[in-house]
């Protein structure tokens, strides 16, 4: 398969998982609007093509393509890509407006060429061995989800470059907690129907040391020595995202959610509590080694040892595995269709369910509806995208 990469960035480490020249896909051509993504890319895979012009990549003859450019530019890359008919691999989130993410899923509708969107922790471990337990019985029919997101390394991560602006991300609650939506979306075997929310710029705004890191990387400035928060350096000029949310959810199927987002904590891991009619799930550390709690016992008071504690396994490759498995998903996808383990659907679920949480949280906090897409493209997409079903 010939495959096309469009921006050589933060998840440019994807290109490993594609560029396996003799065994069923090679990296062929790389477009990158930046002289330093273009640098890296020609050095890293010198026999690519390697371009700033995205006609000549979409020229090119590709079997499938990588949209990887930062989150504000996926519906104008992939509208594109997909109107070539080239089968597409966008970046989670899809976009950052619905609107964006909407016209994303309706040219792949109206095109028949393949989406397929990068939501990578439907292939962690911690995710699969939960939704594993819940699709056993272990705990009976999901009636709550509630996650809390320690991101311990924002301040590196999410508050020196483009992160930290509205106008490039909506919000880091859309931005960074699409993850953790799509997966309480697909523990919970619902999607959002309303959302509530609040936050706050609680800490990040007050730093005043700022600079144009536009002549850098994240692995240029972090450091973990950079700490605490309040005396951290070298912070975007323009921070207007919040660094602690928090959101309700009311699901479809009845289920209820929360999702709790801090950016100023010391550690950095995902916390899942599911609780079912029949007991709960909770994961205490979210990677290889770490272990998930399992209670279906009934206590007479306090705190009770787990009925059962599994361990998480390991994986080859980035988080914990899941890169690899996901671009082996879509490669196979890209060039026989079928199932996916992601979904176009639930991607915008993610997006529409951070959008109007961010809405919220900016104004009264009070409940908003997410708007429904229409029936003929849910429809389209669970039903694995057939060929050329829209014509």
């Amino acid at each position: 398969m010939r495959v096309g990469l469009i921006g050589f960035g933060l998840r440019a480490a994807l290109w490993e998982h594609v560029h396996k020249p003799g065994q069923g896909s090679e990296v062929v051509v790389v477009c990158d609007v930046s002289e330093r993504g273009r640098a890296d890319a020609a050095q890293r895979i010198p026999t690519a093509v390697v371009t700033d012009d995205l006609e000549e990549l979409l020229a090119a003859g590709l079997d499938a393509v990588l949209v990887l450019t930062p989150d504000n530019r996926h519906a104008e890359v992939a509208v594109r890509t997909l109107k070539a008919g080239i089968p597409t691999f966008c970046e989670k989130p899809l976009d950052v407006t619905l609107e964006a993410a909407d016209a994303i899923l309706t040219t792949a509708y109206e095109t028949g060429a393949r989406l397929y969107v990068g939501h990578n922790m439907r292939h962690m471990p911690v995710v699969v061995q939960v939704r594993e337990l819940i699709q056993s019985g272990t705990i009976g029919e999901v009636k709550a989800v509630w996650c809390r997101h320690f991101v311990g390394n924002g301040g590196g991560y999410y508050f020196k470059d483009w992160h930290a602006e509205r106008a490039n991300t909506t919000s880091l609650l859309l931005q960074k907690g699409a993850h953790d939506i799509d997966v309480i979306h697909w523990l919970a075997g619902g999607y959002t129907k309303r959302v509530s929310a609040i936050g706050d710029l609680a800490v990040y705004g007050d730093v005043t040391s700022r600079r144009d890191n536009s002549d850098r990387r994240m692995g240029d400035w972090f450091s973990l020595d950079n700490w605490p928060p309040t005396e951290q350096t070298g912070r975007n000029p323009v921070i207007d995202v919040e660094d602690i949310s928090m959101m309700q959810m009311v699901l479809d199927n009845g289920a209820l959610a929360s999702y709790q987002q801090c950016h100023f904590t010391p550690d950095y891991w995902r916390n899942y509590k599911v609780i079912g009619a029949k007991g709960r799930i909770e994961n205490f550390g979210d990677g290889p080694g770490d272990f998930i709690h399992v209670w279906t016992t009934r206590t007479q008071s306090g705190f009770a040892e787990p009925d059962q504690k599994i361990e998480i396994r390991d994986g080859d490759g980035g988080h914990g595995g899941a890169d690899p498995l996901l671009i082996a998903d879509f490669l196979r996808f890209a060039r026989d269709g079928g199932a996916t383990v992601t979904s176009p659907v639930a991607a915008r679920a993610s997006v529409a369910a951070g959008v109007l949480a961010a809405a919220s949280l900016r104004g009264n906090g009070g409940a908003l509806d997410i708007p429904e897409l229409p029936a003929a493209l849910v429809d389209y997409f669970d039903a694995g995208q057939p060929a050329h079903a829209a014509k």
